[in-house]
């Protein structure tokens, strides 16, 4: 087996170096060739020179990615998995939550089963506050709504067969979810539980807002169920104004009634109303879904990949200009000057 690891990273100046370090010991164990690809998904920290740093100790295993800016942790994994070379993928976070003494275990239903597409790890036990696991199950929810049938078992820590990726190379999206993208191309999915670390440094950038919009985006972006909600919505609402309507009449006929009732007619009209705002703003946010996308901004855009095959933009047949020396290391411009010294001379904040 050969395994291309993404690790997306933010803020994880303080915790990457460890997480790369054990898996240069874990993956020989469990592969006959691994790559570990580190994706800066526009940190305002100097994650990236740690990233660099560990690829000019490694450059057989390790590949430094940065993006232009931050473009959110799923698109990241797509810059990563676009640049992934083995036949399985295995994406964890960067704050150290995920043990890559675990990745055995994650890999070993994959090896052992060729019908098996897709296997998320689960912590045997919850490793988040109450506030924060609240959300994920919320955010897990939503992937249910999308139509995700492993909605439950999802975890940032997969491990899947690489080639699923041609099932969504088509997709340019802002709003890109990597499960989502996976449960389009199978079924064959699988969970396992590992074990799993309290956050070694810092916060969550993933706080219960963001979780809740990110649940948003999954349920308006991928499933159609807010929109059968306004459908049912509204044949509720006009079951229960027919009702009311027969009641009425009932009572006028008998006489219980002589003047129409202002509290019945405020009524009708404040639940009315309120069903025409809702539907009108569900409806809303699929058309401003369907206005992001015809803008087609792209998933994400490399300002400098580590390997020779140069910068990528997110959109197939795309290129990027040449890259600034001013965000790369100083001896890595001075590399490159001495590179391109007939002619093309670098400078630290030049353009080669």
């Amino acid at each position: 087996m050969r395994i291309s690891v993404i690790i997306p990273c933010y803020r994880s100046r303080a915790t990457l170096d460890e997480l790369v370090e054990r898996l240069l010991v874990v993956m020989p164990e469990i592969s006959d060739a691994f790559e570990v690809i580190t994706v800066v998904d526009g940190s305002p920290d100097d994650t990236y020179a740690v990233a660099r740093q560990l690829e000019s100790a490694h450059p057989q295993h390790v590949r430094a990615v940065l993006l232009r800016r931050n473009y959110g942790q799923h698109n990241a994994l797509l810059a990563g998995l676009a640049r992934a070379q083995y036949e399985v993928t295995v994406t964890m976070d960067d704050d150290l939550q995920h043990r890559p003494e675990e990745l055995p275990k994650l890999v070993a239903p994959l090896r052992e089963d060729p019908l098996l597409d897709l296997v998320y790890g689960v912590a045997s036990e919850e490793e988040h506050g109450f506030v924060r696991s609240l959300a994920s199950r919320t955010v897990k929810l939503a992937l249910a709504a999308a139509e995700v049938p492993s909605a439950r078992d999802v975890s940032a820590l997969r491990a899947f067969r690489t080639d699923l990726r041609d099932g969504f190379a088509h997709v340019a999206d802002q709003f890109s979810n990597i499960d989502v993208l996976l449960n389009w191309t199978t079924t064959a999915v699988r969970r396992v539980n590992v074990d799993m670390d309290q956050r070694a440094e810092g916060k969550s950038s993933y706080t219960f807002s963001k979780l809740v919009r990110h649940a948003m985006n999954m349920i308006t972006g991928y499933g159609t169920v807010p929109l059968r909600l306004v459908t049912w919505l509204g044949l509720g609402v006009s079951a229960m104004g027919f009702f009311l309507l027969a009641f009425v009449l009932v009572r006028y006929v008998f006489g219980s009634i002589a003047v129409a009732g202002f509290t019945t007619l405020a009524s009708m009209l404040a639940l009315l109303s309120g069903a025409m705002m809702l539907s009108l703003g569900i409806v809303g946010e699929y058309l401003g879904r369907l206005h992001f996308r015809s803008m087609q901004r792209p998933t994400f855009l490399v300002r400098v990949d580590g390997r020779h095959d140069g910068p990528r933009a997110g959109l197939p047949g795309t290129t990027l200009p040449e890259v600034t020396a001013a965000y790369l290391p100083d001896d890595v411009a001075q590399a490159l000057a001495k590179k391109y010294e007939s002619g093309h001379s670098i400078e630290p904040g030049h353009q080669r």
